[in-house]
């Protein structure tokens, strides 16, 4: 064996360690995306939960909130029917909006909001809520991580080559970021 032919073969184990480093750490980074995605599916699924209960404790109360009512439910139908994170996000903007608004209602309506059933509904959503929103920071965390990962030369070509695809982030649309205006009418 020649010098130059064991240069070569150094060489390409070197080039054969590095794409299986690559390719092990990309895995990696796409198995913390899915499961950070299941994290925030698991709160999702708790809120989506809590969604008929509190529209049936509100129902009672606020019979000409109707409309209200009926977005929220349509909305929840919605999120539960969609899967890719980037219109998810833009489904459950909205329906924590409309979450909010009826959370609002408390407030025209006294008895409902000495409402125990109420008080209990309302305590849990703000607790989905905040594992929602922990979940979400740690979901968008490791896309940045994973997406950093295929789009960084040279691990892009191992990326490219065994089709390690972007990754969306789970974001809120703008409207979605103000707090949600409540006008009441009696």
């Amino acid at each position: 064996m020649n010098l130059t032919t064991a240069v070569a073969l150094v060489l390409l184990l070197a080039l054969a360690s590095w794409a299986m480093l690559a390719f092990n750490r990309l895995v990696r980074l796409r198995n913390q995306v899915r499961t950070a995605w299941s994290d925030v599916d698991v709160q999702l699924e708790r809120r989506h939960a809590l969604v008929p209960q509190l529209v049936g404790a509100v129902k009672g109360y606020a019979r000409h909130e109707a409309a209200l009512l009926e977005t929220v439910t349509e909305l929840r139908a919605r999120a539960t029917a969609t899967s890719s994170p980037a219109q998810l996000g833009e489904v459950e903007s909205a329906l924590e909006q409309a979450m909010g608004r009826l959370i609002a209602l408390q407030e025209a309506y006294p008895d409902l909001k000495a409402s125990d059933n109420f008080l209990q509904l309302t305590e849990h959503l703000v607790d989905v809520e905040e594992q929602l929103q922990f979940a979400r920071r740690f979901y968008n965390g490791a896309v940045r991580d994973y997406n950093d990962g295929t789009q960084r030369v040279p691990d892009l070509l191992v990326a490219r080559a065994f089709g390690f695809d972007d990754a969306e982030f789970f974001q809120a649309e703008r409207e979605a970021r103000e707090a949600p205006r409540v006008e009441l009418q009696r």
